[in-house]
Order: structure tokens, then sequence, then C-alpha cells
């Protein structure tokens, strides 16, 4: 940026949707520390360290179910969402409470899972059988057969805990619109797959009304991770809040961004998938009410850049991926292209002269 702007004053705001990278960038904000733990990893048998946050003062814990149950830890030959597990989410948030934490923030983007939050819960002693009375294996697929949710054992910890869910979606846990549609390709699911997994979270849903009379679907956010924000809403009381807001107000984006003239950020895709509560959607929104126009440079984009820009939209949109540059170069020279296309936006930011409200509008 200031190679094409050096007498430009650069204002820089760390941002986060609820997904990877949360614990890191609010407890230095927050004043806290870094703790290790060892637990389940989304696959059979797996085992990862988990990294999370605590308070200066031990009450608050941070916690990214993607360090537990994430996609990056699933290599891409081994994606497959009907037997990945949530298992080391509810390891972490029994060692937050292990750790005295009162509240408990989980960030519950990045997800490797579709199973409901089923693992999650395991772990924190819910108990969940089949019509004979068997245990249930752990993963999405085996739902389809879940007809007892026994919580005689749950934690009784978490009924003084105060748990917070950050989302870094709005979509509910099953349907078109739901947590296997919309998700669980990118996980590895085929369409049949698809099928099988909103099955599972549709009896979930039941055998959760049934036991907790609340119907989970109802609940923005209830699909997120794979459906673990409903879990967490029906086993851990907790409360589910767009993440994108969450983080912003905790970094003061506001106050960054009203003192500046243009707004310059980013994510690896713009899709349609933005729209349900990604950090670019949080980002437009506050920045309408702003008044300050918004300049993205993404990854990639999905359909043409005007889908994207317009009145409470972006002013302009620049693509790692375009002519001449695959998806797969573009991952492979991140680093040099991020920085060509960051000159190439600010070089038209410059050319506006100053226009700011009219910027390079179609």
């Amino acid at each position: 940026m200031r190679e094409v702007l050096p007498q430009a004053r650069v204002l820089s705001c760390p941002v986060s949707d609820g997904g990877e990278g949360l614990v890191d960038l609010l407890v230095p904000v927050l004043g806290g520390r870094m703790l290790e733990t060892e637990v389940s990893g989304p696959l059979p048998g797996q085992r990862v360290v988990a990294r999370w946050g605590l308070s200066g003062d031990g009450t608050r814990a941070f916690i990214e179910m993607a360090q537990a149950s994430g996609l990056n830890l699933v290599p891409a030959e081994k994606r497959d969402p009907t037997i990945t597990t949530t298992y080391g989410v509810g390891e972490l948030l029994r060692a937050a409470l292990d750790e005295g934490a009162s509240t408990i923030l989980v960030g519950i983007g990045g997800s490797a899972t579709s199973d409901g939050g089923a693992g999650m819960a395991e772990a924190l002693g819910v108990e969940f059988s089949d019509a004979a009375g068997s245990p249930l294996p752990r993963g999405g697929a085996a739902l389809r057969r879940l007809a007892r949710i026994d919580v005689s054992r749950r934690d009784s910890r978490l009924d003084r805990t105060q748990v917070d869910v950050a989302c870094d979606v709005q979509i509910p846990l099953v349907g078109p619109q739901g947590a296997a549609a919309l998700f669980g390709p990118q996980k590895g699911a085929s369409p049949e797959d698809v099928r099988m997994l909103d099955q599972g979270l549709q009896q979930y849903r039941e055998a959760v009304r049934v036991l907790t009379g609340i119907d989970v679907q109802n609940i923005p956010g209830s699909g997120a991770a794979g459906g673990l924000g409903a879990g967490l809403v029906a086993f851990c009381g907790a409360k589910l809040k767009p993440g994108i807001d969450l983080v912003l107000d905790s970094v003061g984006f506001d106050q960054v961004a009203a003192a500046s003239d243009v707004v310059l950020t980013g994510e690896g895709s713009l899709d349609t998938q933005t729209r349900y509560g990604k950090a670019l959607s949080g980002v437009l929104g506050r920045c309408a009410r702003l008044g300050k126009p918004v300049v993205a440079v993404v990854g990639i984009l999905e359909g043409q850049e005007e889908d994207y820009v317009g009145e409470g939209q972006f002013s302009f949109v620049i693509s790692l991926v375009r002519e001449g540059t695959t998806k797969e170069a573009a991952m492979g020279q991140a680093r040099e292209l991020l920085r060509e296309r960051t000159k190439e936006a600010v070089g038209r930011i410059a050319a506006a002269g100053g226009a700011w409200g009219e910027m390079v509008r179609p």
C-alpha cells in the first residue's frame, strides 16, 4: 500500500468471523495467555494438540473448534463428514472448566464435521443411543439411528458457566440451506452423503426437541460448523452470536473505520456463502452504516465482479485468480500475488483522486 501511496496513513485492524485465528486475535487484545491441550482430532483415532486461551484472571476461556475438529486437520483425501467428530471440542470445553473458567467463548468456523455437536456433548457426559440401547458411534452418519439422548451424566459445571458462540454463518441446521447441503461438499461429502447427513441431523433435531423442548432449527446459526451451534445450545445453554460482530466490537473496528477514507479488506473466497455471516459481510455492514467505501482483494471470486459491486456493496473487487492465474498457482504464490493485487487496488484508489464516494463504480 505504501509503495503506491507513501503519504497515506494506514490503519490496521485484525478481523476474524469466528473461524481459524480467533484465539490468536482475541487473547492478546484482551490480555490473556495461551495454553495447549491434547485432544481427539476429527478423524477416528486421531490425536491433536489444540491451542486455546485464558484471560489473565482465569475467568474467561477462548476456544476455536477448528483447533480440535477443523478441516485443516484432515488431509483432502481423507475428508469424510460421515465419520468426523467434534469430540475434541468437548474435551477443550472440559479443560476450560477444569481451569475454573466461568465464561467460555467458542469460535466455530472452519469445521471438518457434520455431527450436530454430538461428539462435543459426548465428551461432556451426554450419551446417545439407538433403538436397541446401544451407544452410537461418532460421526454424522450414525445420527440417523439416534433414538435416545441421556443427559444424566452431563457435566454439571456447565449449569454455572456462560458459553458464548461466535458463528461464522447464520444458517439453519437442516434443509436445502442447512449444514449438510451448504457445507457438506467442501468437507468431502458426496451428494448421497449430503442426503444421509441431512437425515441424521433431522433425526438429531427431533431428539433434541423431545429432550429440551427447543427446536434448534429456529435458531440462526444452529447449522454452523456442521450443526455444532445446535449442540452447544442444546447441551451447554450457549448463546449464538455472529462471530464477525463480536470480533469487530472487541477490536474497535468502528473507530478505525470511522477515521479512514476507504477500507481495504479481503478473504480467501468471495462467493454465495459470504452473505451468511462471513467476515466480509460484517465489514461491509459496518462500513455501510459509517458511509465508508470498501474495496476487497480476494483469493477467488465466484461469478462476476458486478455481482458484488453497488450500493451497500464493494466499490470494486480484485481477485488473485484471473485469466492466466489458476487457483493452484494463486495458492502457491499467494504472498506475491496478494502484494501485486493490493498495489493494483491502491492504484485504482489513488486514481480516484480523493473522490472516495464515487470511486470506480461501474
